[in-house]
C-alpha cells in the first residue's frame, strides 16, 4: 500500500510556509501605507530638522547657507520675544484647556442622561466643532465688533457696559475673547470624546453608591472620575497639542497678533521669523523646540493625571 508523500499536519497547526506567507502577505499589504507614511512624516521631519542646523536667509542669499550646528536653537533660547511668546502660548493653552475640560465634563455628565431631546442636544453640540476655524474667527470677529457687534449691544442693554469696547484692541481682553472662541468650537470635542468614555461605566456602580448614601456629587467623585480618568488623560493630551500649535484663529481675529504683541503665541512668532523675515533655518529650529514644549507639556499632564502609584 503506497505511502503518502507527507503526512497531515496536527489540528490547529500551520506549515512554516504558510505561515510565512501570511507574514509576506501583510508587510506587502502594509507597504503602500508605510512609504506615504515614510515620504509625508518622515522626509519633512529629517528635512526639518536637517535645515535648522544651518543659516539659512533667502531675504539675503549672498550670505550662503553656513553650517551652525545647533546654533539656531541656542539663538532662540536667548531671545526674549522667543520666551515672551511661550508665555502668552501657555496662556492660552491653559486658559483654553482648562475650560475646555471643565465645560467638556459638564456637558459630558449631562449628556449622558436619559431625557426627552438628549438626540437633540447632542447633534446640536456638534455644530460649533463642525465650523471651520476661519468662519469660526469671522463669526467672532463680527459678534466684538465694537460698533455693531452683538456682544457689546447685549452688554449695553445689560447695563454691564456704559459705552461700546473695542475688544480686540484691549491687550488684556484680546488673548482671553480669543479663548473664549477656540473653547466655543473645540468643547464639543472634548465633550464627545468624555461622553463616549462616560457609556461603558456601568449604571450599577452609580445604584450600589446611592445605597451607600452617596450624594450626586460623592458619586461623581469617586465613580465617574476615577474610571474616567484614562479618557480624561487622552483628551488633554490632544487638546494640548492642538492649543499648543494654535495660529489659525488668532491670525484671523487679530492679523499680526496683536495688540502690542499680546496675541503673539509661538507659533506666530515661529510664521515671523520663517516666512516674514525668511529666516528659514531658524524658524526650522523654532519649529523642533515647539514639538519639544508640546512633548513637556503633555508629561507634565500625565504626572498630573495619572493615579498614583505605590512608592
Amino acid at each position: 500500500m503506497d505511502r503518502p508523500l507527507s503526512s497531515p499536519l496536527p489540528p490547529g497547526k500551520r506549515s512554516p510556509g504558510a505561515e510565512f506567507s501570511e507574514l509576506t502577505l501583510g508587510l506587502l499589504m502594509l507597504a503602500p501605507t508605510a512609504l506615504v507614511l515614510l515620504l509625508v512624516v518622515g522626509y519633512p521631519l529629517v528635512s526639518s530638522f536637517w535645515l535648522s542646523l544651518f543659516r539659512v536667509n533667502l531675504a539675503n542669499p549672498e550670505q550662503g547657507q553656513p553650517f551652525v550646528g545647533l546654533g539656531n536653537y541656542l539663538h532662540a533660547l536667548a531671545q526674549p520675544d522667543f520666551w515672551y511668546s511661550i508665555q502668552r502660548t501657555v496662556y492660552f493653552t491653559i486658559g483654553s484647556v482648562g475650560l475646555e475640560l471643565v465645560l467638556g465634563l459638564l456637558f459630558a455628565v449631562l449628556l449622558n442622561e436619559r431625557f426627552r431631546g438628549n438626540l437633540g442636544a447632542r447633534v446640536a453640540m456638534i455644530f460649533p466643532w463642525a465650523l471651520l476655524t476661519v468662519s469660526n474667527g469671522v463669526l467672532w470677529a463680527w459678534m466684538l465688533n465694537p460698533t455693531y457687534g452683538v456682544i457689546n449691544t447685549l452688554l449695553l442693554r445689560l447695563g454691564v457696559l456704559g459705552a461700546p469696547k473695542a475688544w480686540l484692541s484691549d491687550t488684556f481682553w484680546t488673548m482671553n475673547v480669543i479663548i473664549l472662541a477656540d473653547v466655543w468650537k473645540t468643547v464639543p470635542n472634548m465633550t464627545l470624546l468624555l461622553l463616549a468614555g462616560l457609556q461603558p461605566i456601568p449604571h450599577e456602580l452609580y445604584e450600589a453608591a446611592e445605597v451607600d448614601g452617596a450624594s450626586r456629587w460623592q458619586k461623581f467623585q469617586q465613580v465617574t472620575v476615577p474610571l474616567l480618568r484614562p479618557v480624561i488623560l487622552v483628551a488633554v493630551a490632544l487638546r494640548t497639542i492642538g492649543a499648543f500649535r494654535v495660529f489659525d484663529i488668532i491670525y484671523v481675529l487679530t492679523g499680526n497678533g496683536g495688540p502690542a504683541n499680546s496675541t503673539k503665541v509661538i507659533s506666530f512668532y515661529n510664521y515671523d521669523q520663517a516666512f516674514h523675515y525668511l529666516y528659514f533655518g531658524y524658524g526650522a529650529a523654532i519649529s523642533w523646540l515647539i514639538t519639544a514644549c508640546m512633548l513637556l507639556l503633555i508629561i507634565i499632564y500625565l504626572r498630573l493625571l495619572r493615579p498614583d502609584i505605590e512608592s
